[in-house]
Formats: structure tokens, C-alpha cells, sequence
């Protein structure tokens, strides 16, 4: 009933461990500066930016004209669910002991555990619910578009998230293990997006919507500020159109 999930959990694991194999260089590399974070940290936000676009929103208002029989009411359709997406994650974030996933490199943060991993997962999941629901596009290439960007884009956040750690002091073996550890929640996304489409197809544009709305709300409250918040507009900018560039050059390769 629902071909899509193997296919969908299985690039959106290999998309997860990306995000460990990013965090590598910590073994390797004695310091990696805060303008190489920034600007590598930019550069997944312009991947994430173009994906959000080219494999999500314009899919959504595709299948939402094909659905409601006009571009107008497909827009008005597309548009809401955008907005629920955002929506969910502020509403989340706001009603969740959060800290934002590079906080933990501030000392003056007081850093446990339970808020890292809260704080991973909330980054982490929309990714996998966009693979998922890319996967159950009518198609096919949309799945695998987003997977390779968001494997892209997470080996970036896996450094970061494993630089914040051993700048708390934690050892770099478990720093790398725990990077590798965050992405492991996106194969469970994909599964609720692939399974919740299946359920219904209907609720095809509207998964694709409310994705895209995800990824853009965590692009915007999370990566860009955390890019601009040590004066590295300039890199992070440049890595940002980096990004968005490749992403585009991406999306034509695979048609």
C-alpha cells in the first residue's frame, strides 16, 4: 500500500549518517574556525532554500492545481499549508524547553542532554518528513532530490553540532558519535510522511506545503541568525548563494 517507504528510509538514513560523516574532521582537524562554520553553515541554508522551492513548493502547487481544479484555490492551498507548517515548529519550539542547535557552544547556556537532543530533533525531523513526502510525489525524482540536499546540508550541521560539544568539554569521540546519533531521527519522519500521504492522497500538496513551510522556518529562525550572530555576515552570505547555486544545478541535473 505504501511502496514509497523503503525507498524513502533508506535515503533519508544515508541523508541522517551524512550529518555524522560532516562532524569527521573534529578527529582531525585541531580547530576549524568560526568563519569556516559560518560560511559552511550558509551554504546548507542556500541548499535547504532551493530545495524548500524547487522540490517541495512548486511539487505542492503542481499537484494542488491538478487537485482543486484551479492555480488559484491550488496557491490558496499550498500557501495555508506552508503556513501550518512554520506554524507547528514556532508553536513547538515555544511550548518546548528548546535550545537552538548551535547554542551549546555558549557557556553562559546552561546544556543538558535532554535539551540537545530536543533541540536536534526539532531541526531534524521536517527534513525526513520532506524526504518522505517527496517519495510520494507522482514524481519519482523529487524524493531523491531532496535526500541528496539535505545530505548535503547536513554534514555542516553535524560539524557544528559536534564543534559546540567539545566546546563544552566533551571528549571528541563522543562529540562525532553524537553527531552521528542526530541524524537517525529523519528515516521516522520520512515514514510519518510517506505513510500519511498513502493514507490519503489528497494530503499530497498539502505534506509537500507544510515540508517546505518546515524547512523555511528552520532556515530562517535557526541558520541564518546563528550564521550572522559572530559578524561573518559577508562569508555566510557567500555561502549561502553557494549553496543555492548548487542546489539549482542539482535540481536540472536530476530533471
Amino acid at each position: 500500500m505504501f511502496p514509497p517507504v523503503p525507498d524513502a528510509v533508506v535515503a533519508s538514513l544515508i541523508a541522517g549518517i551524512a550529518t555524522g560523516v560532516g562532524a569527521l574532521p573534529v578527529l582531525l582537524v585541531p580547530r576549524i574556525s568560526e568563519r569556516l562554520q559560518d560560511t559552511l553553515l550558509g551554504f546548507s541554508a542556500g541548499i535547504m532554500l532551493a530545495a524548500s522551492f524547487f522540490s517541495l513548493i512548486l511539487p505542492a502547487l503542481a499537484e494542488a492545481e491538478a487537485l482543486y481544479g484551479g492555480s488559484l484555490s491550488g496557491a490558496s492551498a499550498v500557501v495555508a499549508a506552508i503556513l501550518l507548517g512554520a506554524g507547528s515548529l514556532w508553536l513547538f519550539e515555544y511550548v518546548t524547553p528548546h535550545l537552538h542547535f548551535t547554542d551549546a557552544s555558549d557557556r553562559k547556556v546552561p546544556v543538558t542532554l535532554p535539551l540537545i537532543a530536543i533541540a536536534i530533533t526539532l531541526h531534524n525531523i521536517p527534513e525526513g518528513l520532506a524526504v518522505g513526502v517527496g517519495y510520494s510525489a507522482q514524481d519519482g525524482s523529487v524524493g531523491s532530490q531532496l535526500a541528496i540536499a539535505i545530505g548535503i546540508q547536513n554534514m555542516p550541521e553535524g560539524l557544528a553540532v559536534a564543534v559546540s560539544l567539545i566546546a563544552l568539554g566533551w571528549q571528541r569521540s563522543t562529540a562525532l558519535l553524537v553527531a552521528f546519533g542526530t541524524g537517525l531521527v529523519e528515516p521516522l519522519g520520512a515514514m510519518v510522511g510517506v505513510v500519511a500521504v498513502g493514507l490519503a492522497e489528497t494530503l499530497l500538496p498539502w505534506g509537500l506545503g507544510f515540508a517546505g513551510g518546515a524547512m523555511i522556518f528552520v532556515i530562517s529562525h535557526e541558520i541564518i541568525p546563528e550564521t550572522h550572530r559572530k559578524g561573518h555576515e559577508n562569508s555566510a552570505t557567500s555561502g549561502l548563494l553557494a549553496g543555492l547555486g548548487g542546489m539549482v544545478l542539482i535540481s536540472a541535473a536530476l530533471g
